[in-house]
């Protein structure tokens, strides 16, 4: 199974594009959030201590040295001003310069000895907190300095308030903190909701336009349809419509040309079977006159129906190599294909074709100068080297020569087959790679060919990333070189191919 059905398809476009924004957003809302609210809370504290503070330094304003004692006047007029001032209960006491209770409540809880002094105010006063009577309480602790003629200390005043106050701020921010932040979020997921959306119309425009086209339709996308970061992927698609269309067009060509090559040799078959089938019911015929016919007709249909055979392999195998070509493109996979030696398959389809060529005393040779590897499928070679061999034999007259000829010329290596037959005129060199064209030399040495042989081997030899010329063989007749690029590093098998050229 490939990578492609094995991975989990990614989904929604929209859906992660919110899901990466909207969610760092939370995130970073709720880090906020928590930062927010404790900022509010340290601003809460420092407004609520500098009210008791002031509360502790009323109250040290009323003590003072009466009869060499110290003493406190606190009105509980006074206490309760403090507690209308804070909103939460009151508790104080005043220390002498003896550790002695002057006034207040005497069991407040003492200022803990790690308590340091607060920098914020120019007083020596420190705050903590503490439990009271079972009551959370915040605690303002100042050093008063008292003094007359007749004593001098430093008197301690502690003024504590319950905390319902700061809880009932503290939970006022917290509601507005997360109230307005809730809001934010929504307006900010609605916004990206809203931008998300905008961004991706331009995909939805080229959606409909694909959708519109049809397979016929040879009009590329418009790449300014989307954005740029799309656009590699619009000239994509254009390009892969565009070798879907060669593909289908190619076909289309492939069953017009085979059903009309065909047509003839099976009208060609109907028409001898009917001659056949009329010289049996003839009345009156020569036993000896009919068999010499059926002979005769038996023949030609049997050489008609390897012509057939014949055509229909080729057409198939023309229709193979468009395929591939179609799919792999012009130059060949490296991957795919494997180091080949050119010398031996060529050695193997001069062994393939030596009846033919001392049945008709040609001489056919074979000249190297090395192994000759390239990258490609031996199969495919095979038949290209073949199917110039076989025109070679076919236009060669009696007593002619073919030549065979692999050389490494870096970074490539060419392939040579030069005949002593007709040639092929330079006005037709082009047009005889079209399938089904036949020169007017070949038409007059062989009028029962397909027109395939060339067409089969222009294509074989574009798979391959190889280039097909056709020029004049030194002895006049026909030359083909083809050039293939030459593999990087290979070593022959010769355990494929075995046996050598006849002399």
């Amino acid at each position: 199974m490939s990578a492609h059905a094995t991975s989990r398809a990614p989904g929604s476009l929209r859906g992660q594009l919110l899901r990466w924004l909207l969610g760092p957003l939370l995130a970073l809302v709720a880090l906020n959030t928590v930062f927010v609210y404790r900022n509010a809370l340290d601003a809460a504290d420092v407004a609520y201590d500098r009210s008791l503070l002031a509360s502790t330094r009323a109250l040290a304003e009323r003590v003072s040295i009466v009869g060499g004692k110290l003493v406190a006047d606190v009105p509980y007029v006074a206490l309760d001003s403090f507690e209308t001032d804070t909103m939460g209960r009151i508790f104080y006491k005043v220390t002498g310069i003896h550790g002695e209770t002057v006034s207040g409540y005497g069991d407040l809880p003492p200022v803990p000895a790690n308590v340091p002094r607060s920098e914020a105010y120019p007083a020596l006063v420190r705050f903590y907190h503490a439990d009271y009577n079972g009551q959370p309480v915040r605690i303002a602790a100042l050093l008063q300095p008292v003094y007359d003629d007749s004593m001098r200390g430093i008197a301690l005043i502690q003024v504590g308030e319950t905390l319902e106050a700061r809880r009932t701020l503290s939970n006022q921010i917290l509601f507005d903190t997360l109230t307005w932040q809730a809001l934010l979020l929504l307006a900010v997921a609605l916004l990206v909701w809203f931008a998300v959306r905008l961004v991706l119309q331009p995909l939805m425009r080229l959606k409909s336009a694909v959708e519109a086209g049809s397979i016929a339709d040879r009009t590329d996308v418009d790449p300014a349809l989307v954005h740029k970061e799309v656009r590699p992927l619009v000239a994509a698609m254009n390009h892969s419509r565009a070798r879907l269309q060669s593909l289908i067009e190619s076909q289309r060509r492939f069953i017009a040309d085979a059903s009309h090559q065909l047509r003839t040799p099976l009208t060609v078959l109907k028409t001898q079977a009917e001659l056949a089938l009329r010289e049996c019911d003839r009345a009156g015929s020569d036993p000896e006159q009919t068999r010499a016919a059926l002979r005769q007709i038996v023949h030609s249909m049997a050489a008609t129906t390897d012509a057939t055979v014949n055509l229909a392999n080729r057409l198939l195998t023309l229709a193979r190599i468009e395929h591939r070509a179609s799919h792999e493109g012009a130059v060949p996979d490296a991957a795919a294909n494997a180091p080949v030696s050119l010398r031996d398959i060529a050695r193997q389809v001069g062994l393939e074709l030596a009846m033919a060529a001392v049945a008709k005393q040609i001489d056919m040779s074979l000249d190297d100068d090395g192994p000759g590897m390239v990258a490609g499928q031996a199969l495919l070679l095979h038949e290209l080297i073949a199917n110039l061999a076989d025109n070679a034999l076919r236009y060669t007259p009696p007593g002619g020569s073919l030549a065979l000829r692999v050389h490494e010329r870096a970074p490539s290596v060419v392939l040579e087959v030069s005949d002593s037959g007709p040639g092929i005129a330079p006005a037709e060199r082009e047009r005889v790679f079209a399938p089904f064209y036949r020169a007017a030399a070949t038409l007059e040495r062989n009028p029962g060919g397909a027109g395939l042989g060339l067409a089969i081997v222009h294509d074989i030899a574009t798979v391959h990333g190889a280039t097909v010329t056709l020029g004049d063989a030194a002895g006049g007749g026909l030359l083909v070189t083809v050039c293939f690029p030459a593999a990087a590093t290979a070593r022959p098998d010769h355990g494929a191919i075995q046996g050598k050229m006849p002399a």
